[in-house]
């Protein structure tokens, strides 16, 4: 699946070669014989002819130069059986490819070209159980040099997703960009990631956890081996977004997480386990194992035949069960989301998280842009059509909201209120406040607000940022859709800019684009547009006018990293 063409190669014959050695060992160049007459020039030597080897804990491994850039692909770092813990990996011998992307979790299947595909292209991997690998870019092997580490925790819920599914998940242009050290990580998902069978054995206690306890397995290899590869241990950054987001704030909720990084990134996703009762979870997913056992004629008695039933089997058959469960006990129960017990996973934030530095925003339109409705003419509409437009949409509330969205947005076009999620910020809020209360670092919040030039104006939708955050617009498939013109190219380099310095300093802050931090009594955010500034945005009494579709926003669970593909 890796999409990246190497260029060709050429051998020096017998001959030429002896004579060439013979040469250098008398230390003299041998001379360059005339090329004949119309002769083709001989093409360059692939740079991958001697491909980079490095020897990391568990045996060595052979990677790929790429321009300027190293790139390890598909690296294992744990085993597991189903439903069992992450375990280290056996060392080997002799030296392992990790030259293509490795196997992704399965998940269940898509029917349907998603409504982003034209302007967030995807692509899909080889799914298989045992799917705990990482893929590493950087642009030094020296392990003195010690640069940054940003590892990136993709979206999909807890229940699909992986980490070369988006084209912009590409980390070279990332690395050579910031000249930092990018991770990707794929882990275990769904049924696969969250099933409880802690009520059949010890050696089950945290299998409600897998899919954390690989991230957190994930990290550890990051801890241990990323020196290798010119990283710094005591520096690394987690980001993640919609799903992705929800699993980078987890990790704050995880004693067994404390020391494995020192700075977060949650975009378009959060997870608040305030007022959740864990003994009410817990009794949740239990019955829905219990369930899940009956309806496959299986007792407690025969829990490992559980690990033979096929993936689509056993996710269907769950499914059902967590929608039965859910009915019966008039709670939530399934959807793949990991759940506080206290235990691996707890309720408030661990002390050691109040050090940890905090970016967290959301983009301006999430799932309710121009992108799934309107008639892709709000750019061209005339001054009726506007007041056509928003007095069908806000009534008598039509001039207060105006009024409210000039205040809080002075640089968009009044109809642009039209497609404002402005609910979903609630949960990055709340993430913030929260992270402020033991806080000892600043934290940053942030709005995505940038319209990607196609189809009349499509407005900054779920994942829209993304492109530029890994400085990936040069990508085929990414410029089609943002054109690679000036003004993107300019927003590449701030956003992903800002990314970089967060994770070198902790502060996003930037040469000529200062973002200071957010607190509650002044909500400063960095409005990333065609001209980003930060500054406070008060857009309290604006989401409370809008109806709801319009104060809701982030669907697909953004706000709590729920199911999805962004």
């Amino acid at each position: 699946m890796n999409r990246r063409q190497l260029v060709g190669s050429t051998l020096i014959g017998g001959a030429a070669a002896v004579a060439l050695q013979s040469a250098t060992a008398l230390g003299q160049e041998k001379p360059k014989a005339p090329a004949p007459a119309g002769a083709t020039p001989a093409a360059p030597a692939n740079p991958n002819l001697t491909p980079p080897v490095v020897t990391i804990k568990g045996g060595k491994l052979r990677g790929l130069r790429e321009g300027k850039t190293y790139s390890f692909l598909g690296v294992p770092y744990a085993t597991a059986e189903r439903f069992g813990q992450p375990k280290e990996v056996q060392p080997w011998e002799g030296v392992k490819n990790a030259q293509v992307l490795g196997a992704v979790c399965p998940s269940p299947l898509s029917n349907a070209v998603s409504s982003d595909e034209l302007v967030f292209p995807h692509r899909f991997g080889v799914a298989n159980e045992n799917c705990q690998n990482l893929n590493v870019w950087t642009q030094n092997l020296k392990p003195a040099v010690k640069k940054p580490v940003m590892v990136w925790m993709h979206g999909g819920g807890f229940t699909n997703g992986a980490s070369m599914e988006g084209y912009a998940y590409d980390g070279r242009s990332l690395s050579e960009f910031g000249d930092v050290v990018v991770v990707s990580v794929n882990h275990r998902l769904n049924v696969i990631g969250t099933l409880d069978l802690s009520a059949y054995g010890p050696e089950y206690a945290n299998s409600r956890q897998t899919g954390m306890a690989d991230l957190v397995a994930s990290l550890q290899w990051v801890r241990d081996n990323i020196e290798t590869f010119g990283g710094d241990p005591g520096n690394v950054m987690i980001f993640g977004q919609s799903g992705g987001g929800g699993k980078v704030v987890r990790l704050m909720h995880m004693p067994v997480a404390k020391g494995l990084f020192h700075k977060v990134s949650a975009q378009s996703g959060s997870a608040s386990y305030r007022g959740t009762d864990p003994a009410a979870a817990i009794k949740g997913q239990q019955a829905l194992t219990a369930a899940l056992l009956k309806s496959l004629n299986l007792t407690g008695s025969q829990i490992d035949k559980l690990k033979a039933v096929p993936y689509l089997e056993l996710l269907a058959a769950a499914t059902a069960a967590g929608q039965a469960v859910s009915r019966e006990l008039g709670i939530q129960v399934g959807g793949w989301n990991p759940i506080a017990d206290d235990q691996y996973v707890m309720r408030e934030f661990c002390d050691w998280a109040d050090n940890i530095p905090v970016i967290s925003g959301t983009v301006f339109s999430e799932m309710q842009g121009t992108l799934t409705r309107g008639d892709g003419r709000k750019n061209e509409w005339t001054a009726a059509e506007i007041d056509e437009q928003l007095t069908k949409a806000f009534g008598d509330k039509k001039d207060a909201i105006v009024t409210e969205f000039k205040q809080a947005f002075p640089r968009k076009k009044i109809q642009d209120v039209l497609y404002y999620a402005g609910g979903s910020r609630g949960g990055s809020k709340n993430l913030l406040a929260r992270k402020l209360e033991k806080g000892k670092t600043p934290v940053y919040n942030y709005v995505y607000a940038w319209e990607y030039p196609i189809n009349g104006g499509i407005t900054a939708f779920h994942c829209s940022e993304l492109a530029f955050c890994f400085h990936a617009l040069n990508v085929p498939q990414i410029k089609l859709a943002t054109g690679g013109g000036p003004v993107a190219m300019a927003l590449q380099d701030k956003v992903a800019g800002a990314w970089v310095r967060f994770a070198k300093t902790g502060n996003p802050s930037q040469p000529g684009l200062e973002w200071r931090p957010y607190t509650p009594d002044n909500p400063q955010a960095m409005v990333f547009d065609t001209v980003s500034e930060s500054r406070p945005l008060q857009d309290d009494k604006l989401v409370s006018l809008l109806p709801a579709a319009g104060g809701r926003g982030g669907g697909r669970g953004a706000a709590q990293g729920g199911p999805g593909r962004g």
